[in-house]
């Protein structure tokens, strides 16, 4: 299959797969007689594995090495449950910075009762130490 049928079929970007390939994420597709890639089955089944990664918010880093062990089926699974600690303690700890800058911005946004902009305290706020 072609570039733009590999890209439909994975639910990503043409420029999406180059990119993948240019920084080895996806192997080299094969290159028929005109030059066109052509992708085969396996390779769908990568990218979409790469792109359930970048939706789990992993980074490309990451997916290499996730990427690079499967290619031993009995090498140990302890990096895949690493990575995955890792991302949902990194999701955790943004969560808790997003509560808190929840509750800043819900402060500003109640404190203010005046009109006109020489009054207005969540700029006075915004201004003082």
């Amino acid at each position: 299959m072609k570039i733009s049928e590999f890209a439909l079929i994975a639910q990503v970007s043409v420029k999406t797969i180059r990119y993948y390939e240019q920084i080895d994420l996806l192997s080299q597709p094969i290159r028929t007689s005109n030059g066109y890639r052509h992708y085969q089955e396996k390779d769908i089944e990568t990218l979409v594995f790469i792109r359930r990664c970048r939706e789990l918010n992993i980074g490309l880093d990451d997916i290499k090495r996730l990427v690079e062990t499967q290619k031993d089926p009995k090498s140990s699974c302890l990096l895949v449950d690493n990575i995955i600690a890792e991302q949902l303690a990194h999701i955790q700890q943004t969560q808790r910075e997003l509560a808190l800058l929840e509750q800043s911005l819900a402060a500003l946004a109640s404190c203010c009762k005046s009109h006109q902009i020489k009054d207005c305290s969540i700029l006075q706020t915004l201004k003082s130490a």
